[in-house]
């Protein structure tokens, strides 16, 4: 099943550093992703967060400001 993927943020290098990070890992985990990039700030306001980058799975608010780490990002894309 596809995850879908949000990476919300102004496009700053660590929101595309997050977006990379995101995508790199899916790969090497062999996990289907649909990943966008959000840069709209009431789209964003949308989800209640107040610093970015921020990840959302699945709808889901998983991650906010600063770089996730790589083992967190793992962890949420093999969440069922």
């Amino acid at each position: 099943m596809t995850k879908d993927i949000k990476v919300l943020g102004s496009g700053c290098k660590k929101c595309q550093m997050t977006a990379e990070m995101v995508q790199t890992e899916a790969n090497k985990l062999g996990v289907p992703i649909f990943l966008e990039k959000v840069t709209d700030y009431a789209a964003m306001a949308a989800y209640g967060i107040a610093s970015t980058p921020a990840v959302v799975v699945d709808g889901k608010v998983v991650h906010a400001g600063g770089l996730p780490r790589a083992e967190d990002v793992d962890a949420w894309l093999a969440e069922a």
